[in-house]
């Protein structure tokens, strides 16, 4: 579903923020990417969101090349930063709508849904107020929600927990689980490690930019916690 092949950025200044990262994301992973700050994490996402360039490799998703297909490879997936940038002079009714109307949603399929997940996420009676005045985890709930009704085929997170209440975060994580039994993919970035440990099939440290282990879970972290590990290998290396 995520292909990344060998992509590379280096900043102005000569900071080189990702050097030949590779990595496989099929359907049905929840795929952790893990790593300290400033270890690449958020150029990695961005470059597959399209929203940064890259200087060396590719990125296909669902086959098609983030550089050559954009548009295409935008309508099959959905992103959550780990700050929101919303239209706050729109209500949160009326940007869900929005993203309904960019994805094509019907009319019946948008209701059903908005109900569903602002239910869900306890955000149904703030969805007539100006996202203004939302705080800050009112505007994650927000872009989870807008993020889940177009149904993505491969849902790419940044720290997608940060700012949650401990319900919401538990809600989360089952929308998670549920998405990739029906097949999608999810590729995530945290520092929460138990999270990661317990929720992903898949795990992926980077450390300046360099993949340093990836794989599957258990078979990563063998006998040590992922807490272990993480620290082992981000201080040997």
């Amino acid at each position: 579903m995520l292909r990344i092949e060998n992509i590379s950025k280096t900043y102005k200044g000569g900071k080189k923020a990702v050097d030949s990262l590779s990595l496989r994301i099929h359907k049905g992973d929840i795929y952790g990417f893990i790593g300290h700050n400033g270890a690449g994490k958020t150029t990695t996402i961005k470059s597959i969101t399209g929203i940064l360039d890259f200087d060396e490799g590719d990125i296909f998703i669902d086959g098609m090349s983030i550089k050559d297909k954009p548009i295409e490879c935008k309508k099959v997936m959905a992103y959550i930063p780990d700050n929101p940038d919303l239209y706050e002079n729109m209500t949160g009714i009326q940007y869900l709508n929005f993203i309904a109307d960019i994805f094509g949603i019907s009319k019946e399929a948008r209701e059903r849904d908005i109900e569903k997940y602002s239910n869900a996420f306890e955000l149904t009676k703030n969805l007539g107020d100006l996202i203004s005045s939302y705080s800050h985890g009112m505007k994650q709930k927000l872009a989870i929600i807008s993020a889940l009704i177009h149904e993505p085929r491969l849902l790419i997170l940044d720290e997608p927990f940060v700012g949650l209440d401990p319900k919401a975060s538990h809600t989360l994580k089952e929308y998670m689980k549920e998405m990739c039994q029906r097949g999608s993919a999810i590729f995530f970035s945290t520092h929460v490690l138990e999270v990661a440990e317990k929720l992903c099939n898949k795990i992926a440290i980077i450390k300046a930019g360099k993949l340093i282990a990836s794989g599957e879970t258990q078979k990563v972290k063998g006998d040590s916690s992922l807490e272990e590990l993480f620290l082992e290998v981000t201080e040997n290396e």
